[in-house]
């Protein structure tokens, strides 16, 4: 009786007492759940998907996000590049931002593909972009305790432009493989990575170059199997993720020649950023800032690394193998970078 009673007390302790595991496992499927869930939420309908209008000296238009998650005091907006690129480039993060319970926000910039594409060549301008980003961010709800900034290459420097007059709404800046100089830009191409080519591939290149021939078939065949794939991402193009290959597809030319200029070895003729440079304002953002720069990339990595220096609040986060494209080519140090900074800051652990 007395083996029956004990046997009787340790079944009944057993099963009043929790399970670690299964406490741990059962609070991580309830964190999930709740990153997860809809409910509550006024985007439920389309999956999360925002048409938000945007009001220009041209007149309203609206532009394209989609949240991916629920997360109050972490909600990155994605700046892509281009300009005239789309959020299609970011597709990546979806295999590691869900995971730290991270929200974060695509959104096709005016012009580019999921959003209006009007046609008047005045509304691609960086101030103009500006305001968007910030009628966005009002759209989105977010706000100083939890927006997190994050823009690559064009989108770095929408992203400097932003903060340099509206960091007050910023919790955290990522600048991701953009310089803040284009004229530094340019002499880095000409003097560090064209001399790396083998000079029979850069004399054709300058030959179409030399004749602005810039949708010669050949011209950009060269520049793609021997620039892109070294610098741009490091992946011969059979490889590229159907993502970027999507990316590539939808590119705006109307928008990016208008501010890229036509060619595809740098920033040329009369192009919108030909001399855009904010080295000089730099120290004035105080906001926690993250700088990543890649071994390989387009933009000097030395120059990434000084601008996280120039900043007051800054940190460099070198990809070694990486190029400008790093979230696909050195994808674990790219986030595993990332997604520290924004912990830190979370948490209130950032330091340099």
């Amino acid at each position: 009786m007395k083996f029956l009673f004990l046997f009787s007390i340790l079944i009944l302790c057993a099963s009043g007492c929790n399970n670690p595991s299964e406490e741990r496992q059962n609070n991580s499927i309830q964190t999930t759940n709740k990153y997860l869930s809809f409910e509550g939420k006024d985007d439920q309908f389309t999956g999360g998907i925002k048409m938000i209008p945007i009001e220009t000296p041209k007149g309203t238009f609206n532009v394209w996000t989609k949240r991916v998650g629920n997360n109050p005091k972490i909600k990155v907006l994605l700046l892509h590049g281009g300009p005239g690129m789309t959020h299609e480039i970011y597709e990546s993060f979806d295999g590691y931002f869900p995971e730290e319970s991270i929200e974060y926000y695509y959104y096709d910039q005016l012009g580019s593909y999921y959003s209006d594409q009007p046609d008047d060549l005045s509304l691609w301008d960086t101030a103009r972009f500006v305001e968007e980003v910030e009628q966005v961010r009002l759209a989105l709800g977010l706000d100083k305790d939890n927006f997190y900034l994050f823009g690559q290459s064009w989108g770095g420097i929408l992203a400097m432009e932003y903060a340099l007059k509206y960091q007050e709404h910023l919790k955290g800046l990522i600048i991701s493989n953009m310089v803040p100089s284009i004229p530094d830009y340019m002499e880095y191409s000409d003097t560090v990575l064209a001399p790396k080519m083998d000079p029979e591939v850069l004399k054709e290149i300058m030959v179409y170059e030399n004749a602005e021939d810039y949708q010669n078939e050949r011209y950009l065949e060269l520049v793609v199997n021997n620039y892109y794939t070294e610098h741009i991402i490091r992946m011969p193009v059979d490889e590229w993720p159907n993502s970027i290959q999507r990316g590539f597809n939808h590119l705006n030319p109307k928008v990016y020649v208008t501010m890229q200029g036509p060619s595809e070895f740098g920033v040329k003729g009369d192009a919108i950023l030909k001399n855009w440079d904010v080295k000089d304002r730099l120290h004035t953002i105080v906001v926690p800032t993250l700088s990543i720069g890649a071994t390989y990339d387009t933009m000097d990595p030395k120059q990434m690394e000084w601008l996280a220096n120039e900043v007051q609040n800054g940190r460099f986060l070198l990809c070694p193998n990486g190029s400008h494209l790093s979230q696909y080519d050195d994808q674990k140090n790219f986030f595993n970078g990332l997604i520290k900074f924004i912990k830190d800051v979370d948490m209130g652990e950032f330091n340099p």
